[in-house]
């Protein structure tokens, strides 16, 4: 059963913007925090946004001021919104579910999805 399915992924030109979204599965998303991590070629995966249940959100210190990570709990949808990307943002972006964003900061989640490639040509 596929639980996250994101889209909204692409090429784009530096310094410009792009919309990620996470379709989820309802018990994937209820109650749970919903988040973005990337990996890049030849890296690590890394934290990018998480937000409660309640909508808290947080961020890490790369994207912040930059990113944008909302939830619709109607639609148990979760999106990420890019603003003033920058070639080192490539990378594959993966949307995940936990019971709570702290496991999400630190890289463990329930559910992945199978992630959307962002590539920020300079």
């Amino acid at each position: 059963q596929v639980h996250l399915v994101e889209s909204g992924g692409g090429l784009v030109q530096a310094g410009g913007s792009m919309r990620l979204s996470c379709a989820a599965s309802e018990d994937a998303f209820r109650g749970n925090a919903m988040g973005w991590l990337r990996q890049a070629p030849g890296k690590e995966r890394e934290f990018v946004a998480a937000i409660s249940w309640s909508a808290g959100d947080t961020y890490a210190n790369s994207v912040k001021g930059r990113f944008t990570i909302s939830r619709d709990n109607a639609k148990d949808t979760v999106y990420l919104q890019m603003n003033s990307l920058k070639p080192e943002d490539t990378a594959l972006y993966t949307c995940a579910s936990a019971g709570g964003p702290l496991r999400l900061v630190s890289g463990t989640a329930d559910y992945w999805g199978q992630g959307t490639q962002v590539t920020v040509s300079s």
